[in-house]
C-alpha cells in the first residue's frame, strides 16, 4: 500500500466500485479500502438477488444495456416500457412524497445511462425471468416496472466490478478498517486505518464514503429504528455497523433522511443471524400476494395483495417484526404453488404441507390454530371468485366484508395440498444517512460542502422513506457512487 492516493474509497459494494471506477476514468490513481476478508467482500450488494430497476423506453434501450439478447427471447417477451414518469411516480408514491427532489430527479434521469456505463466497464446484465415475469398464452410478459438483474445476481455483480477494477489499476485492501477521517484546514485530506492491530494513516486528495448504512448494528438499530429492531435478522452483510457515517458526522456532516427508516422483509424465520453467501437472497419470501399471510394469534395483519411485491415487500418486514413473537406464517394452497419463486424450494427453509386447512394450522408452530382455522374460513367466504386471477396485473379479484381487505390476487383457499412458510424480519439497509449534494459531496451542519468528501449508496440520506421500490437501491448506489467517484477524481486533479 502506497501513502498517498488521489482518491481513497471506503468500501468495496457496487456503490464503493461504481465510485473507484468513475474515479479512475478521470485519470486518478484510486485505493478501495475494505474493512472484509476478501471471502466476505462487497457489502450487501453481494447478498442482493442483483435486480436493478432503470428507465427505459422499449426494446431498444434495453439492447443497449443487454445486447446478447437473442432474437427468440425479444420475440417471446413483452419487456413493456418504464418512463421517466413511471419511474417518478413509484418514487413519490412508495416514499409519501417525502424523497429529496433533486436527488430523486438525478437518480432517475441517470439510471439509463448510468446502466449503459457499466455494461461499458464489463458488467453483464439479463432479464429476470425467474423472478418478475410470467408466461401468458406461450409470451412472457415483465410487471412491475423491473425487468433486468446482473448476471449472476449479487455475487456476480460484485464479482464483475472487481475484475474490472482490478483490470483498471484500482488497488483493494481487505481487511482495512477505516476508523477516522484526517483534515486539514478543513478539508479532508485522508482515512486513519486499522489493519490487524496496526493503525496507520492513508492519504488522499478526495475520500468518497461508500461503506453502507447501520443495519448490522443491533444497538444502532434499536436506537434509531426503535424498540425490538435489536431482535431483527440481517440479510446481508455483518460488517454494515455505520461506521462510514459516524466518521463522517464525527467531523460535522449533516445527518439527513428518514433516520427511523429501513428496508426490511418477509424472511425465513430460522434464518442466522447475519447474511449466508451460500443461500444468498433465499432466505427471503416474497410471494405472499399470492397467498394468505397469519400471525401467532392467527390473524390476518398486512393486505398481502394491496400492490405488485416490487412496492411493498420492503416495508412488510416491519409489520412481521410488530406481530407477537416477531414471526408469521405464509399460506398457499396447490392452485399457486407453481408461481411461488425459487426461495420457496431451498433446503434450508421452515416449512409444513397438509391435506385440510384443519390439519395445516395444528402444524403452525406457535400459533393459535382455532383462531386461524377461523381467519382462513373467513377469508374463503371472501374471495370475489368472479373476478379472473391475472398475476400479471393488479387483476382487482379481492374479498368483501373483511376488516382487513385483500385487494388483489385473492384466491380461495380450497386445493390441497397446503403449504405454509414460517418467516420473520429481515432488514436490508437503513435509510438514514449523510446529506449530500448533486455532486454526491457530503453537506455539513451549517450546509456547507465539505472539501474532499464525498458519500454514496446506504449511507446517503433522503432518497427513500417508509419504502422503496424494488431493484432502485442497487442502482442508486451506481448513479451515486458514479457522480461521487467522478466529482472526487475532479477535486483531487484541482478542479
Amino acid at each position: 500500500m502506497q501513502n498517498s492516493y488521489d482518491v481513497v474509497v471506503v468500501g468495496a459494494g457496487n456503490a464503493a466500485m461504481c465510485a473507484a471506477l468513475a474515479a479512475q476514468e478521470k485519470g486518478a490513481r484510486v485505493a478501495i479500502l475494505e474493512c472484509a476478508p476478501e471471502a466476505e467482500a462487497g457489502g450487501n450488494s453481494r447478498f442482493t438477488a442483483g435486480a436493478i430497476r432503470f428507465v427505459y423506453n422499449g426494446i431498444e434501450d434495453l439492447k443497449q444495456v443487454m445486447p446478447d439478447l437473442s432474437e427468440d427471447e425479444i420475440a417471446n417477451t413483452d419487456f413493456g416500457v418504464y418512463s421517466e414518469d413511471n419511474f417518478f411516480d413509484d418514487m413519490f408514491r412508495v416514499t409519501r412524497f417525502r424523497t429529496d427532489p433533486n436527488l430523486c430527479e438525478t437518480l432517475v434521469k441517470q439510471s439509463f445511462a448510468t446502466m449503459v456505463w457499466m455494461r461499458s466497464k464489463g458488467l453483464r446484465f439479463v432479464p429476470i425471468y425467474g423472478r418478475q415475469a410470467f408466461k401468458i398464452d406461450g409470451r412472457f410478459k415483465f410487471w412491475g416496472g423491473l425487468t433486468v438483474e446482473a448476471w449472476g445476481g449479487g455475487e456476480g455483480l460484485v464479482a464483475a466490478l472487481t475484475e474490472s477494477c482490478k483490470k483498471r489499476g484500482v488497488e483493494i485492501f481487505y481487511e482495512t478498517r477505516a476508523v477516522g477521517l484526517i483534515q486539514e484546514d478543513g478539508a479532508v485530506t485522508g482515512v486513519r486505518i486499522k489493519q490487524g492491530r496496526k493503525t496507520s494513516e492513508i492519504r488522499g486528495r478526495a475520500v468518497v464514503i461508500a461503506s453502507g448504512g447501520f443495519e448490522s448494528n443491533p444497538e444502532w438499530r434499536t436506537r434509531y429504528l426503535g424498540p425490538g429492531w435489536e431482535l431483527a435478522k440481517v440479510r446481508g452483510t455483518r460488517f454494515n455497523t455505520g461506521a462510514g457515517i459516524k466518521m463522517a458526522l464525527g467531523i460535522g456532516a449533516s445527518p439527513y433522511g428518514n433516520w427511523s427508516g429501513c428496508h426490511a422483509v418477509g424472511w425465513e424465520r430460522n434464518a442466522p443471524e447475519f447474511g449466508d453467501l451460500a443461500v444468498g437472497d433465499g432466505f427471503q419470501k416474497h410471494s405472499y400476494p399470492f397467498g394468505v399471510i397469519v400471525n401467532g394469534d392467527g390473524k390476518r395483519f398486512v393486505d398481502e395483495g394491496a400492490d405488485f411485491r416490487n412496492y411493498t415487500y420492503a416495508k412488510y418486514g416491519r409489520e412481521i417484526l410488530n406481530q407477537p413473537g416477531q414471526f408469521a406464517w405464509q399460506v398457499f394452497d396447490a392452485k399457486v404453488t407453481h408461481l411461488l419463486r425459487d426461495e420457496y424450494r431451498i433446503r434450508q427453509v421452515t416449512k409444513v404441507t397438509a391435506n385440510s386447512l384443519e390439519e395445516l394450522v395444528g402444524k403452525l408452530e406457535d400459533v393459535n390454530p382455532e383462531a386461524a382455522l377461523k381467519t382462513l374460513q373467513e377469508y374463503n367466504a371472501a374471495v370475489n371468485t368472479e373476478v379472473p386471477f391475472n398475476p400479471n396485473i393488479k387483476d382487482g379479484r379481492g374479498t368483501r366484508g373483511l376488516d382487513l381487505p385483500k385487494t388483489n390476487w385473492a384466491n380461495l383457499l380450497d386445493t390441497p395440498p397446503y403449504e405454509a412458510y414460517a418467516i420473520t424480519c429481515g432488514v436490508t439497509f437503513t435509510f438514514g444517512g449523510l446529506r449530500v449534494d448533486h455532486n454526491a459531496q457530503v453537506i455539513d451542519n451549517d450546509m456547507h460542502p465539505i472539501p474532499g468528501l464525498y458519500a454514496a449508496g446506504e449511507l446517503v440520506g433522503g432518497i427513500f422513506y417508509f419504502n422503496y421500490p424494488g431493484g432502485s437501491g442497487l442502482i442508486s448506489g451506481a448513479v451515486f457512487g458514479r457522480i461521487a467517484g467522478g466529482a472526487a477524481a475532479t477535486a483531487a486533479a484541482g478542479g
